[in-house]
């Protein structure tokens, strides 16, 4: 490989792990609102954050074979994703359903950005098959904002 080959390897490789860190902090966090939202839209977003928990947490093993694909270690430990997710922690069982909503608002959009950084870079390293892949993921991403959008009008 030329420099530059691997340069853009080395690039995506570290972009993916970065979506995976990112992948599994929006899902603890979406399945952390499942299990404590509360008010009078409860059922409502009870459910709409586990589909949602449910879909993110499938991302993820298909972002980590991304990676071993493309011949890399994955992310191995709750520290090894903690130190490299974007998406913070949100430890309070008590936000209002509206916080919650507006916290996975802004988490999905940073994502989204994830995404578009982790495609840009597969597109540089040639690799067709992450690159065309995450057009279905961003799509996914942007339906959960946009769910979650409509919810708090």
């Amino acid at each position: 490989m030329t420099d530059s080959k691997t340069n853009a390897h080395t690039v995506l490789i570290d972009e993916l792990n970065q979506l995976l860190a990112d992948s599994f902090a929006l899902y603890l966090k979406t399945k952390n609102f499942h299990w404590h939202v509360r008010g009078p839209q409860f059922r409502d977003l009870h459910l709409l954050f586990d589909e949602q928990a449910t879909e993110i947490f499938a991302l993820t093993d298909l972002i980590a074979e991304r990676v071993r694909k493309n011949g890399a270690p994955t992310l191995t430990s709750i520290g090894a994703i903690a130190g490299r997710a974007a998406i913070k922690d949100q430890d309070a069982s008590d936000l209002s359903a509206e916080a919650m909503v507006k916290e996975l608002v802004a988490d999905n959009t940073t994502y989204i950005a994830q995404l578009r950084a982790t495609k840009e870079a597969a597109g540089n390293a040639g690799d067709n098959a992450t690159d065309g892949v995450i057009d279905d993921w961003t799509d996914q991403a942007q339906q959960r904002v946009w769910f979650l959008s409509s919810v708090i009008g």
